[in-house]
């Protein structure tokens, strides 16, 4: 088993790198885009709403078709989906289509279920005293996909000039070939598929008791959603877990999606501007890096001192972050620096809270809860996005970051005595 669990993670590790490439690029350039064909800053934050929108609605489903048919086949589908949205943005940047522009951003943000999907199957075969590294290597490996993304900017415009498209198209294209190739990598190296191994070794052993009568393949129980939302509720650590993993979504997605349309304010540029475009797929680059670069870390704190220390952590470099971008939000080195800590505090809180999530509720269960959690997670997202939209334009990014501020440290003081309480049980 711990042959496969190690080309399980090599496999992941290697996917997450190309399939990561859409939400990057979509990410830095989807505010702007949706200003300049909606005409209206006040739209500035749908493309995020709608890319996040997307696992809201599909990790469920996803979640569902891995444990009927493997993580191989759910993941695949999801990047299928992705590849047609980058296809879409790129015709909407060409027929200056607003809703286009939505619907492709949709479809890409399947992405995204993907790579939340993906830290999951690394745990389906770990070791308990190793769940936090495993999970932890795959969400690192979406660093150098998510990183390049929003620096494809100068390589996707030559490559848009080439062959006639828009500057902004050219990332798109990029983005794409990559989604096919991560689909592709998964396809050929997620065999035997993880889930469907770990249901196989989960069976056995009451199949060995059953009656001779039950002998023969063994029928796997596939859990609902229900059992997946009846877990959570009746653990208080499965609760607090879930609670900390959407507030931390919540302020990153948004106060990252609001920052490209602020740092426009601020440098008084326009939204066609490849120069300006550079500066804001390089700020947007280091926020994902904080995001995804020290991963490992994230994890080996959660195994080491705890998940629930490491979760209320993350929390804690989230309040900073706001604080900077908030207090600092006239310059841009002082944003882009809260940028890289609202990335460093969601990558601590999440890596954490999704160990902790594992570990808190029954093996049967757990994919069902993990879907769950996905979903609310991005639905948190799409909400804090479009609210920020509606935020922003009325009074501010300094005031968006404030609201994000109260919630986190809302969040932290309703959840640490329950986290900090099973790891002082626990020591």
């Amino acid at each position: 088993m711990d042959v496969v669990q190690r080309r399980t993670v090599r496999t992941m590790t290697l996917a997450q790198i190309f399939s990561a490439l859409g939400n990057g690029s979509t990410l830095a350039l989807g505010s702007i885009l949706a200003v300049d064909l909606s005409g209206n800053d006040a739209f500035a934050g749908t493309t995020t709403t709608a890319l996040t929108l997307a696992p809201a609605l599909l990790a469920v489903p996803l979640s569902t078709l891995a444990v009927r048919r493997g993580r191989r086949t759910a993941l695949t589908t999801g990047l299928a989906a992705a590849t047609l949205g980058t296809v879409l943005i790129v015709g909407a940047t060409v027929w200056r289509l607003f809703p286009l522009l939505l619907l492709g951003a949709f479809l890409v943000g399947v992405a995204s279920a993907v790579n939340l999907q993906a830290r999951f199957a690394a745990t389906d075969l770990a070791r308990p005293e190793h769940r936090g590294r495993d999970l932890s290597l795959v969400v690192w490996a979406v660093t150098i996909g998510a990183v390049a993304g929003p620096n494809m900017v100068v390589l996707g415009a030559a490559l848009a000039q080439a062959v006639g498209l828009p500057v902004e198209a050219g990332p798109f294209l990029i983005s794409g070939a990559g989604m096919v190739l991560g689909a592709v990598l998964l396809q050929v190296g997620l065999r035997p598929d993880p889930l469907l191994l770990r249901q196989a070794l989960d069976a056995a052993p009451s199949v060995a008791r059953s009656a001779p009568a039950a002998a023969g393949p063994a029928a796997i129980a596939r859990p609902s959603v229900r059992d997946g939302w009846a877990a959570v509720r009746g653990s208080t650590r499965a609760r607090a877990a879930l609670t900390v993993l959407l507030a931390a979504h919540t302020a990153m997605v948004a106060v990252m999606s609001m920052t490209p349309l602020h740092l426009q304010h601020v440098a008084g540029a326009t939204a066609g501007g490849p120069a300006f475009l550079t500066i804001v797929g390089f700020t947007i680059s280091l926020h994902v890096a904080g995001m995804y670069a020290l991963s490992p870390v994230m994890g080996w704190s959660a195994d080491r001192f705890g998940g629930g220390v490491t979760a209320l952590g993350g929390l804690a470099v989230l309040l900073v972050a706001v604080g900077f971008a908030g207090i600092g939000q006239d310059s841009i080195t002082t944003v882009t620096i809260g940028l890289v800590l609202l990335g460093l505090g969601w990558s601590a809180a999440t890596i954490a809270g999704s160990a902790l999530l594992v570990e808190a509720v029954p093996p049967a269960r757990r994919v069902t809860a993990q879907g769950l959690s996905d979903a609310l997670m991005s639905g948190a997202g799409a909400l804090g996005s479009l609210a920020a939209g509606f935020v922003m334009g009325l009074s501010g990014y300094g005031v968006l970051n404030v609201v994000m501020a109260v919630l986190v440290g809302g969040v932290a003081v309703h959840a640490g005595r329950t986290l900090l309480g099973g790891h002082r049980a626990r020591g």
